[in-house]
């Protein structure tokens, strides 16, 4: 694994990962080799489910489909996305997947620094994108999410953890 993708896995741990509850029940999107999933596992957290277009995640499919792939509206505790909404616009979809005051742990490049994450990649710093990165945003409070906490490392890229508001946009 790229020296960059090494580290930034270990902070996840700490960031994000170690927040999670034994009790949560989680959905991993873009689940990749299923690295969070073993590592909540170890962690005694039991209820993980993981969504990705490949193997081997528990559910193979596009998370917009989340209907179809038998998924339940408002059953998650806590959404995991590290490095997948610049790839997938899902965020209405992970509102009406979570809990109210469920969670989103997401990560995703800063869209103006995502050049230099290409060059790192090209120098195999950083592990390789897997599709363009064609929908780059800023992570901010919406309507339907409040940002519990906030973190830019080196202003490289966004890690959040943004909490599910109630319908009415109240929490």
């Amino acid at each position: 694994m790229p020296i960059l993708s090494s580290i930034a896995r270990r902070l996840k741990h700490q960031f994000f990962l170690d927040a999670v509850s034994r009790d949560d029940v989680v959905l991993e999107i873009g689940s990749g080799d299923g690295w969070v999933s073993r590592y909540l596992n170890g962690r005694g957290v039991m209820q993980v489910m993981s969504i990705d277009v490949f193997p081997p995640a528990t559910i193979v499919g596009d998370i917009r489909d989340w209907k179809s792939l038998g998924l339940k509206a408002e059953s998650f505790d806590v959404i995991v996305a590290f490095e997948v909404i610049e790839h997938v616009d899902c965020l209405n979809e992970c509102f009406a997947l979570l809990r109210p005051g469920g969670r989103i742990l997401a990560t995703t490049p800063n869209p103006s620094a995502d050049w230099i994450l290409e060059r790192f990649e090209r120098w195999k710093l950083n592990q390789p994108r897997t599709s363009a990165h064609d929908r780059l945003t800023y992570l901010k409070e919406t309507d339907q999410f409040s940002i519990a906490k906030m973190w830019r490392p080196l202003n490289l890229s966004q890690w959040c953890v943004l909490v599910r508001k109630h319908r009415n946009g109240m929490n």
